[in-house]
């Protein structure tokens, strides 16, 4: 790949979903069991219009795995990724079989994402979610058989009367069904969801959730799997390429109601509301402005990754520096065990992590 080479990762975002989760809050259009040809149209419209090929490709949703495997074909063959592209697919254990998953893979899917988030059938079920963890184990053993050879499962944490014995079967459930990439994230109540209007009882607090997530750091890397983002944890030289554009500040494309683009440093979005998804099929749906990408991004996201915050490149790329009273407080942060930095690169630690927001208020430019 040529030095000069700047990688593009493309995102499409499908909204259809058999039923919605008490707790998302992502734009879609439950009660579906199938993706209208009208939106792969329209997404392949819009695909055609790309500046350049990607690097990665994104399947989003709601529920990707609802797409047929000639859709899918024919979406990737319209988005035209590089060779050796990273392309990746969300799908739920519930609405996948041995044979779509086949399907998925001589599409081109490379990588395939399951919602699993717990072990516990009882948690499963108050989550919203319509599978149970004996299918989830089902999905990742078909998605092994059809060949994928990148499998990446989601865990939620701090879920209504949690334990660590159930992130630790819920982990066994992943690492048995042959994952190579996990995603860990704390449960958060969002607006505008079931679990907003109607809050579970028994969740546990703050420094309950801090334990939780510092449990599954720990148990992550002692079963194979180190973190490299706040909440993503992969088994050597399987990071998930396509979001590591969206932390290092690289080009990205979304495409469809609710996704979200930067390129060359001008972010833009795709507006939803009732009508947005016909809009966007009949092709009156514009994108809308949303800012450009400044040194706050870049150090909001760096500080996100394991990798942390180049100095050097702060500087060079957004023109972004630290003020005397903001590097004392950096090295307050890593003897207090926040922080590594060595003078050139700041990293938090898993510790740091948590109290992140705090970490960022004190680091954020000044005006």
């Amino acid at each position: 790949m040529p030095q000069n080479h700047r990688p593009l990762g493309v995102y499409l975002h499908i909204p259809y979903c058999p039923a919605k989760c008490r707790y998302c809050d992502f734009f879609s259009k439950p009660g579906c069991r199938s993706v209208p040809q009208g939106y792969c149209d329209a997404l392949e419209r819009e695909l055609r219009r790309c500046p350049r090929r990607p690097d990665t490709l994104y399947f989003g949703g709601g529920t990707p795995a609802l797409l047929s495997p000639a859709q899918a074909a024919a979406l990737i063959e319209a988005a035209d990724p590089l060779p050796g592209a990273e392309i990746t697919l969300e799908a739920n254990p519930d609405v996948v079989s041995a044979e779509l998953l086949q399907g998925f893979r001589a599409a081109g899917v490379t990588r395939i994402s399951f919602g699993v988030q717990s072990a516990d059938d009882a948690q499963l079920r108050r989550l919203g979610r319509t599978h149970t963890a004996a299918g989830a184990a089902q999905a990742l053993q078909w998605a092994a058989d059809a060949g994928f050879e990148e499998i990446c499962g989601d865990i939620m944490l701090a879920l209504p009367g949690y334990t660590r014995e159930e992130f630790d079967r819920t982990l066994a459930l992943l690492k048995n069904g042959g994952c190579t990439h996990i995603s860990a994230y704390l449960l958060k109540i969002e607006p505008g969801t079931a679990f907003y209007k109607n809050p579970p009882d028994d969740l546990p607090d703050a420094d309950a959730a801090a334990d939780f997530y510092l449990h599954a750091v720990q148990r992550l890397a002692e079963e194979g799997y180190p973190q490299y983002e706040i909440s993503n944890f992969a088994r050597p030289e399987h990071r998930g390429r396509h979001n590591l554009l969206y932390w290092d500040c690289q080009d990205y494309l979304g495409i469809g109601p609710a996704a979200h683009s930067c390129m060359e440093n001008r972010r833009s979005f795709w507006p939803t509301g009732p009508h947005a998804v016909e809009a966007f099929i009949a092709g009156t749906l514009a994108e809308e402005f949303e800012g450009v990408c400044n040194a706050e991004d870049y150090l909001m996201l760096r500080l996100r990754l394991r990798d942390g915050l180049d100095l050097r490149l702060y500087r060079e790329r957004f023109g972004g520096h630290f003020t005397d009273k903001q590097l004392a407080f950096i090295r307050h942060c890593a003897a207090a065990g926040y922080a590594q930095f060595d003078g050139q690169v700041l990293r938090l630690t898993p510790e740091g992590l948590v109290v992140e927001n705090s970490i960022l208020a004190e680091l954020l430019p000044e005006e």
